[in-house]
């Protein structure tokens, strides 16, 4: 019996997978839409406030070299414990910031931290959630992710509203940071439980088959391209043709939705919305977003992963295309919000997709090193979009950065269009509707 043979049930992992995910996004989702509100009270210009804002990308970019690494050596809870810690001590020094220099440090440890916190987790569903459920399961945990960019803001609004201080949402942060050791340290460690099972069944650990062919750059990578892929740096020399091409589409995806997080609160801020308007339309854009997760998962799982990837992409492209024409037109704040709910809209038709293509093209056996490169490929795009939000912010306007972003997004379509059939050519599953019920709960 292989892993795909097994049943699975997200009961088995709900708990103590989901919970701290939850949690550590709950508290990054209060600060995301503050950051730049926060660096503007300390005397950021606009593309300043831009340029500190863009650190949370760079510093998971910058995390996503030693991250691999880190989870295969001292394992996955572990890995995740000494992350919370570190976005404890990029709290720390945000709170104590004088100036947006100091605050721009704080944001990078954040994060440095948010790399290795989500790598942990891709890497066990890669590892562990049979192929027929890997769509559904990734953008569970996406959406679980994104329930945190939902509620987080939400929090973060009414706090804001109480104290009278953009700083305030770094302690929400805070407090979600100590609650997620917490409950990893008290529940369960489903790697290790996992693997019990699997010693139990005497079924292989890996089996988790692939969309592809099964050859060298296409599909999962051989075990041979694992053996040499032991490092972030080995894995993108041995899978280069791989990371080159799709890589490069997962690195406009990931700029599209990262642009979103600095240009929309930095958007807000033009029009005048106020800081706790501003998290509340967030907020709630991110529950549209968070709504949307199973239904992207199923669609990847049931006609293949272009129907998921192409209307994300194709809706992020036209929604900042059409932003660009909308910053001074009358009632622009109810355009704003409009915009920014299709954008939430297009957002979660997409969910879980980078990771899902991810785990289709992982090597099998030992997926953490080439999940670093890919995931260093998409955070490379996120971590290049705020800091050309910003320089054009500076050089020109914010429309035409949002209009730069549209035309990236639909090339970012393009791209993927052509390469997903090569490498990750869908295979239909005979549906198991019994079972399938019984895994969403």
């Amino acid at each position: 019996m292989t892993a795909d043979d097994k049943p699975f049930s997200f009961r088995s992992v709900a708990l103590p997978v989901f919970l701290p995910a939850l949690l550590f996004s709950t508290g990054e989702g209060a600060i995301l839409p503050i950051i730049p509100i926060a660096a503007h009270n300390l005397g950021a210009t606009l593309a300043l406030a831009g340029f500190v804002s863009s650190m949370v990308t760079v510093g998971t970019l910058a995390g996503d070299i030693p991250s691999g690494w880190i989870v295969s050596r001292i394992g996955e809870r572990t890995s995740m414990i000494v992350a919370s810690f570190v976005a404890l001590a990029g709290i720390l020094v945000s709170l104590l910031a004088p100036n947006p220099w100091v605050l721009l440090v704080g944001v990078f440890l954040e994060g440095l931290a948010t790399a290795v916190f989500a790598l942990a987790r891709h890497a066990f569903m890669t590892t562990h959630v049979p192929l027929r459920y890997r769509a559904r399961a990734l953008s569970t945990l996406g959406g679980v992710f994104r329930g945190g960019w939902f509620i987080g803001p939400l929090i973060a609004s009414a706090v804001i509203t109480a104290t009278g201080t953009p700083q305030s949402a770094f302690w929400i942060f805070a407090v979600a940071c100590v609650l997620a050791a917490i409950s990893l340290i008290a529940l369960p460690d489903p790697e290790r439980g996992h693997r019990a099972a699997v010693r139990g069944t005497g079924s292989s650990p890996h089996g988790t088959g692939s969309h592809g062919t099964g050859s060298p750059g296409r599909g999962q990578a051989d075990d041979d391209g694992a053996h040499r892929a032991h490092g972030l740096f080995g894995a993108i020399w041995a899978h280069r043709t791989v990371l080159l091409r799709m890589g490069s589409g997962a690195a406009l995806v990931g700029a599209a939705r990262s642009a979103r997080i600095t240009l929309l609160p930095l958007w807000a801020l033009s029009i005048g919305l106020g800081e706790a308007n501003t998290a509340l339309v967030i907020g709630i854009a991110g529950g549209v977003e968070f709504a949307l997760f199973y239904t992207s998962g199923h669609v990847m799982d049931r006609w293949g992963r272009l129907w998921s990837v192409m209307p994300c992409m194709l809706g992020l492209g036209t929604g900042f295309v059409l932003l660009a024409f909308l910053h001074d037109v009358p009632q622009r704040e109810g355009w704003f919000v409009a915009v920014v709910l299709f954008l939430s809209l297009a957002n979660g038709l997409g969910s879980g997709i980078i990771m899902t293509l991810g785990a289709d093209l992982a090597p099998r056996g030992r997926p953490a090193p080439f999940l670093s490169a890919w995931r260093f490929a998409g955070d490379g795009g996120q971590a290049a979009a705020p800091v050309l939000v910003s320089v054009l912010t500076a050089a020109a306007s914010l429309p035409v950065a949002a209009g730069t972003i549209g035309v990236l997004a639909l090339l970012g379509a393009g791209i993927l269009r052509r390469y997903i059939p090569r490498y990750v050519p869908h295979v239909r599953h005979p549906v198991r509707e019994t079972s399938e019920l019984g895994d969403r709960a």
